[in-house]
């Protein structure tokens, strides 16, 4: 089958009496023609490929524009101190998707999901997770099919590419997949998979792609936190019994007719927002000499 819809994964859910991961599973095999030994090697790999990423980050690096780096290392010296309102697995979060998403700038090796602007908001709720609770690599090989099925919806009906919908598009489908993947993780229901992705996104629904100097790096980097905390809140929202009261399809929609209808200046192009600002443009001007 094909991931056309939420609708459609759960109705499969329910007529196959399959969980939402092995769906999503069953569709990668079809699709690609390949074997469920194979399907979950290369999840495998992704899950290891964000580890790695993980572990060699250390903070020292800066991207070339110097922009961004350091952050993240500062984040979890300050959690450290205990001093973080946040406090926990939330200032961990924090600290990962920053971490993250200044590898990206710093072109470290990370993995696009679904894009490498966002690549910080995924990993950052589950790797500290597996710090604080007992999960074997099943559980989030498992998790990320389930991220991966609500991507390749939402790619599907509206957009994941910030020059085409915004960052909405980005950050927004990053933390649609890591709510719908935290829920799965907790043994949460289909529906409420759903009821976290439909929380998550209109969270961030109309959110703007206004990169400085065109560069993935300010305000990119911080919006990987924004994305995670957002998935962290939807998905306790959805297992606490909280719905939607707009089905996840007509979110997602909504999502892409909002993509559609952002003005090109704040779709990636840095001639607006952010990046339009003095500050913004002095950056650019900086970077051109």
């Amino acid at each position: 089958m094909s991931l056309d819809s939420m609708a459609d994964i759960l109705h499969c859910m329910e007529q196959e009496g399959k969980e939402f991961w092995e769906v999503v599973l069953a569709a990668d095999m079809e699709e690609r023609q390949v074997s469920r030994e194979s399907s979950l090697a290369k999840m495998l790999t992704t899950w290891q490929a964000m580890v790695d990423a993980s572990d060699s980050y250390t903070g020292d690096r800066r991207s070339v524009s110097a922009l961004v780096g350091g952050d993240g290392l500062k984040m979890r010296q300050y959690a450290i101190r205990g001093k973080a309102m946040s406090g926990g697995y939330v200032s961990e979060v924090i600290a990962e998707a920053l971490s993250m998403a200044e590898s990206n700038a710093c072109m470290r090796r990370i993995v696009a999901a679904p894009t490498a602007g966002a690549c910080g908001v995924l990993p950052a709720v589950l790797l500290p997770l597996c710090k604080y609770e007992e999960l074997n690599q099943r559980q989030i090989l498992e998790a990320l099919y389930v991220a991966s099925g609500i991507g390749a919806v939402i790619a599907y009906r509206a957009c994941i590419a910030g020059a085409a919908g915004g960052c909405q598009a980005e950050i927004g489908t990053a933390s649609a997949m890591a709510a719908g993947a935290l829920v799965a993780l907790r043994g949460g229901s289909g529906q409420q998979i759903c009821h976290a992705v439909a929380m998550a996104l209109k969270n961030l629904l109309g959110l703007i792609c206004d990169p400085v100097a065109g560069l993935v790096e300010v305000p990119c980097v911080k919006r990987n936190v924004i994305g995670a905390v957002n998935a962290v809140s939807a998905a306790d929202m959805a297992l606490a019994g909280i719905e939607s009261r707009i089905p996840v399809d007509e979110v997602i929609d909504t999502m892409g007719e909002v993509g559609r209808r952002i003005p090109v200046e704040f779709r990636e192009t840095a001639l607006g927002g952010l990046a339009d600002t003095p500050t913004g443009k002095a950056i650019e001007a900086k970077m051109r000499d």
